[in-house]
């Protein structure tokens, strides 16, 4: 049984107690069920609950795990929120207090059991308060991505039959004003941030929607608050399709419960002590897990970011708050290496040499810890007080304990510059039908460019295991989802019979059971000689080999040989879209290669011969390393601008979106090919 913060990792000997809850009974009931998968919004779910271990840990609502944090922690500090330049702080008490107030405002509303709450805006006090308040009401939290269009918004508000719709401000607003005929079961928009710009009965600001429920008795928030289980569904997640509609991830109470109380404890969390800043997108499941429940879990103190984080102001809200764990997804740490890199670049002869030297001290040292040799070298200190603490300070990470990465596939060459750093970024692996994590690393138990190792209570099949033993990486455990919405041909593609997820990524083991991702099924490329090859692996390797490109892509489905596209490192404007400006580490490149071009059209349109040998040697070097011929790269173009969410090349959480790639550049690819397209 699991010690007094439900941490499986502390037993203690004493009869197995029920949560203390002011309202809730005092076990924990499971609606009944026989079934391990539903796709109905209203349909319970079999646990995969087991004899002894973490997986036979108590299963608790959302809102047991919330009440015991407030019971042993109502006066700590829980999320802090800029307001005309000043933070202002809300304490768990007053946090729980704001969720229940929320949640009588949506009954008040017309928010029916099982239905919908879609919220569509940047992460905020308001945000959280609205998800865990519609799942205090009996209804389902559903995160809708800013980024959406106006259809993909009516898309998901349909498929949870939203009754409310949380939007930031008039922006947002309009999205749905324009899809608002579309949606019939929806009673009321609520904005968060901002004056409303029109009167419409259905429309309320913040304070409006808070003072609706004032009249709700206590006594009948607390009846459905009781009448909650933890086998039943209170979140969707909507994966980001890069192919067709978004499915609807059903997560249970106990998916979200269960997840956070046995993922954690491995990474030496304290209770009531942790520091988290909050900025990637709420509608992800990682920033999910990790900014709500993982905090509702620990008491951990949550900053929220500014909505331009991903531009450029995040180091500033990290230098502020000075977080104990961050999770950046690949492309949060490349960024910031190509700024440390931009700023090495200009320092002095001496300071680059100091750096240089404490870098393979930094790496030596953190290559001997993941070894488990622990050996100090020799300078160690030295290096840390000149350059490690410096740099974390500069990067608002001091007190960072821990350093995660996940959402996408991250290069060997990041992972070592940070490891010379003194700054080991921990993999996470999982995905949305696994509530966020399966796989995880520590500061104790890491391996360079694996993503660590399955989490207590969870267990891992590899399917089909080819002769180097990487097989079709299979879920089990209480952390794999209940289905997908109203999607029982998807689910059972994606749940086998037994109740294994298939994972659709191929990976395999080390002899220290670490996991390594060797692939995706559907992202193998297999060319028209019968080829299957993985095309993360080699598109690191031209990146890691030329600074100057930005993405890349390889090429070569059902073709005779394989090609690449690439990008060029540029300045981002304000929307975070790519400009034509070359970075200055761009910049600093071409400057090696004697070349004068400041933009990627000047790069392209002068074919600059520097530029274009420079980039062939990379790929020579590459495919130089290749396994076999049809591994190696024949032929290479440089695309116009960079990939980007706003583009549609990239994902929300910066994933290559290759389906759309394709389609986006195919004259291009035509050309490569030699293919002549009829006019």
């Amino acid at each position: 049984m699991a010690g007094k913060h439900g941490c499986p990792c502390c037993p203690n000997t004493e009869e197995p107690r029920a949560v203390p809850l002011s309202t809730a009974k005092a076990q924990t009931a499971l609606a009944p069920a026989d079934q391990l998968w539903s796709t109905s919004r209203d349909q319970a779910v079999r646990l995969r609950m087991e004899g002894s271990g973490p997986a036979s840990e108590t299963p608790i609502t959302v809102h047991q795990l919330f009440m015991e944090t407030v019971e042993n922690y109502g006066d700590r500090p829980a999320l802090v929120s800029k307001t005309e330049g000043q933070w202002v702080t809300l304490t768990w008490r007053q946090y729980y207090e704001q969720c229940r107030a929320a949640a009588k405002s949506f009954l008040k509303l017309g928010l029916e059991r099982y239905y919908g709450v879609g919220i569509l805006g940047f992460n905020s006090a308001e945000w959280f308060i609205s998800d865990v308040g519609c799942i205090f009401a009996g209804g389902l939290a559903t995160g809708i991505y800013t980024t959406n269009s106006p259809e993909a918004c009516q898309y998901v508000a349909e498929s949870c039959e939203a009754n409310i719709l949380v939007v930031e401000n008039q922006k947002q607003l309009e999205k749905i004003l324009q899809v608002k005929d579309q949606l019939p079961h929806l009673k009321a928009i609520v904005q968060y941030k901002g004056e409303l710009q029109q009167k419409a009965p259905f429309l309320y600001t913040w304070a409006e929607f808070m003072k609706q429920g004032e009249d709700v008795p206590d006594e009948q928030l607390d009846a459905v608050i009781d009448s909650l289980r933890a086998n039943e569904c209170c979140t969707l997640i909507f994966t980001s399709g890069t192919t067709g509609h978004p499915k609807g991830v059903m997560l249970s109470h106990d998916n979200l419960t269960w997840t956070v109380r046995t993922a954690a404890p491995g990474a030496g969390l304290k209770y009531g002590e942790e520091v988290l800043v909050s900025y990637l997108p709420l509608s992800h499941v990682a920033a999910q897990l990790i900014d709500m429940w993982m905090c509702v879990c620990f008491a951990m103190k949550t900053y929220f970011a500014d909505p331009d984080a991903l531009k450029g102001s995040l180091v500033n809200t990290l230098k502020e708050a000075r977080p104990t764990c961050f999770l950046g997804v690949p492309r949060v740490w490349e960024k910031m290496q190509e700024k440390m890199k931009a700023a090495g670049a200009k320092a002095s002869p001496m300071r680059s040499a100091v750096a240089g030297w404490a870098k393979s001290i930094g790496l030596q040292y953190n290559y001997s810890v993941m070894n488990g040799e622990n050996q100090v070298p020799w300078g160690f200190m030295l290096a840390n007080n000149l350059v490690f603490k410096r740099v974390r300070e500069a990067l608002g990470l001091d007190r960072c304990k821990l350093c995660f990465t996940g959402a996408a596939p991250v290069t060997k060459d990041t992972l070592e510059y940070f490891m010379s750093l003194n700054m080991p970024l921990l993999e996470l692996y999982g995905m949305s039908e696994s509530s966020g994590p399966h796989t995880i690393s520590s500061n104790s138990s890491y391996c360079i460019a694996s993503c660590g190792k399955v989490m207590p209570g969870a267990k891992t099949k590899l399917e089909n295991p080819d002769q180097d033993g990487s097989g079709e990486i299979c879920f089990w455990g209480r952390h794999v989802f209940m289905g997908y919405l109203n999607m029982p041909d998807k689910t059972t593609e994606a749940l086998d019979q037994d109740g294994w997820l298939h994972s659709g990524d191929l990976g395999r083991h080390n002899k220290n059971d670490f996991l390594f991702i060797t692939g995706r099924i559907k992202e193998l490329i297999i060319t028209a000689g019968g080829e299957n090859i993985p095309p993360v692996l080699i598109e690191d390797s031209v990146k890691s080999e030329v600074a100057i490109i930005s993405n890349a892509m390889l090429i070569g489905d059902k073709l005779k040989f394989l090609s690449i596209m690439i990008t060029l490192k540029c300045v981002l404007d304000d929307n975070g879209d790519p400009t034509d400006a070359l970075t200055p580490e761009a910049l600093s490149f071409c400057q090696q290669h004697d070349v004068t071009a400041t933009t990627v059209s000047g790069i392209i349109a002068n074919k600059e011969p520097a530029i274009y040998t420079a980039i062939q040697e990379g790929i020579e070097r590459v495919n130089a390393r290749a396994t076999s011929n049809a591994q190696k790269i024949q032929k290479f173009v440089i695309l116009e601008q960079d990939f980007s969410i706003g583009g549609g090349e990239l994902g929300p959480t910066m994933k290559l979106r290759r389906p759309i790639v394709v389609k986006m550049y195919q004259e291009k690819i035509n050309e490569l090919y030699g293919v002549t397209t009829e006019k």
